[in-house]
Parts: C-alpha cells; sequence; structure tokens
C-alpha cells in the first residue's frame, strides 16, 4: 500500500506512475528480444523459462495477437528479479557496441586494401612501418594477385585472400593496442 513512513517520511512504495514506467521498460526490452535472432539470443543470460514465450511471440504474425503476446512475454519477464533484467540490457548494449566496434575494425582492413590496390609499394611501406611484423613477400604477392584478377576479370580470390590477411593483422595488432591501454 501506498502511504508515507510517519517516522522517516519516505514514501512506502513507488507510485504508480514509476510503476507504470517500469512496466513500459520492460515490454521495450521484451520487444527488443523478440526483434532477435536465435543465435543472437543464445548469447543473451535469458533464462530458461523465458525462452520459450519469447520464441511464441516471434511465431505469432498477427497484429493483434502479436501484441498481447509481447504483453504476457513482459509480465512473465517482470517476475523475474532486477538483476536478471539488467543482464539482459547490459548484454544487448555490450552487443551493440561489440558490433559498431566490429564494422569500424572491417572498415579499416577493407580501407587497408583498397590503398595496397591503389598506392601498391607505397602504401606496402606505411603498411610495413605500422606493422613490421608482417609479411611483406606475401603481401606483396597477395597485392600483386588481387591487381591481375581485377585486371583478367577473374573470381577474387586473391583479393579476398588479401583481405583476410589484413583483417589478421590489423585485428590481431588492434587486440595488442587494446590490452596495453588496459594495463596503462
Amino acid at each position: 500500500m501506498r502511504g508515507i513512513d510517519p517516522e522517516t517520511g519516505e514514501y512506502l512504495a513507488p507510485s504508480r506512475s514509476e510503476q507504470r514506467r517500469a512496466a513500459l521498460e520492460v515490454l521495450d526490452l521484451g520487444a527488443q528480444l523478440v526483434a532477435l535472432s536465435a543465435a543472437q539470443l543464445a548469447k543473451l543470460p535469458i533464462p530458461e523459462d523465458l525462452m520459450p514465450h519469447i520464441l511464441e511471440t516471434q511465431r505469432i504474425t498477427s497484429h493483434v495477437a502479436h501484441k498481447r503476446q509481447l504483453a504476457f512475454l513482459a509480465k512473465q519477464m517482470r517476475r523475474q528479479d532486477d538483476e536478471t533484467l539488467e543482464a539482459i540490457r547490459d548484454a544487448l548494449d555490450v552487443g551493440g557496441e561489440a558490433a559498431r566496434r566490429e564494422a569500424a575494425e572491417l572498415h579499416r582492413v577493407e580501407a587497408w586494401r583498397q590503398r595496397l590496390l591503389d598506392d601498391g609499394d607505397a602504401a606496402l611501406a606505411e603498411l610495413l612501418t605500422e606493422h613490421p611484423d608482417a609479411d611483406r613477400q606475401r603481401l606483396r604477392q597477395l597485392v600483386r594477385n588481387a591487381i591481375e584478377e581485377r585486371n583478367r576479370n577473374k573470381p577474387p580470390h586473391a583479393f579476398r585472400e588479401l583481405f583476410r590477411e589484413l583483417r589478421e593483422l590489423l585485428v590481431q595488432s588492434g587486440d595488442d593496442e587494446g590490452e596495453e591501454e588496459a594495463h596503462d
């Protein structure tokens, strides 16, 4: 029951507005979960008793029935403790950040591949200056083969292999830099 504690003057329970806001937050979280693929759901710390409700909500396509099932899912989620829901929210936030980071890394690798194909030895020299542990001969051969493939309109085998080689080199060195920053 709502009221004010006579000794401390604090409210005994949250207001209706606070309860409504909390319920809507859980409903939004449920909608986010329903929008995810099975592989993405598997990575989240979702309790086993919630998973059938999420899958059932994904299965329903009728608008009104889907909305009703989503409200039922939110009701089931509100029965979970706050720590469980917070862990799911954190995992969703981290997943979004990780996806952005991964996309940025892939763009960086793609930019290096394009520079190597366009600028040749100048770009290769710059890459080797930044990454002295790289295999110069292998990179030079892949660049040469990728240019040859493009000129002859052949399938892009070396083009893809160059990407894989660069990704391994750049992501590996990027992880090393991240570890060094974490230790500082």
